[in-house]
């Protein structure tokens, strides 16, 4: 697969599981970003033993993870509120508050939830996280109830 067809194909889908993880557009572009080009840089020793999304999406999560763990390490200091809030009004509210609500997932959460919402597979999520099928379904359901209950605590629907 070429590069261009692979980065065209999965974009939308990378920005959305790094907007998942950090709930900043910015720092889940640059995320992405960084996303391809360790793709762009790999891709000749991809040995196609999982799929390729299977593989990017791995890619994705190693970096966001390795992303959140700088910040732990160094906390940046809030953005002025007038900063932060006209990013924000870019997105749906209830899109805004899904992705503020994931952000506070357990980590392992958080994977999990983001690669559902991008419709991958079961199976791929249980390859990339390295849990069961069994285990990844019922974790996914239980995290569908704790974000539901976060929506009526906050009274979204």
């Amino acid at each position: 697969m070429e590069f261009e067809t692979i980065y065209k194909t999965y974009w939308d889908r990378i920005f959305r599981l790094c907007m998942g993880f950090v709930n900043d557009h910015d720092v889940a572009q640059d995320l992405a970003q960084e996303t391809f080009i360790i793709v762009w840089q790999k891709l000749e020793t991809f040995r196609n033993e999982s799929g390729i999304g299977t593989w990017i999406f791995r890619i994705a999560s190693n970096n966001c993870l390795r992303q959140i763990e700088k910040e732990k390490r160094f906390p940046k200091s809030d953005l002025p509120n007038h900063l932060t809030e006209e990013k924000q009004t870019s997105l749906e509210p209830q899109i805004q508050f899904l992705y503020q609500c994931i952000a506070e997932l357990p980590e392992t959460e958080r994977i999990i939830i983001s690669l559902e919402l991008e419709d991958v597979k079961q199976a791929e999520i249980a390859k990339i996280i390295g849990l069961s099928e069994a285990n990844v379904r019922v974790k996914i359901h239980r995290i569908k109830e704790k974000l539901t209950q976060k929506f009526k605590e906050n009274g979204q629907q």
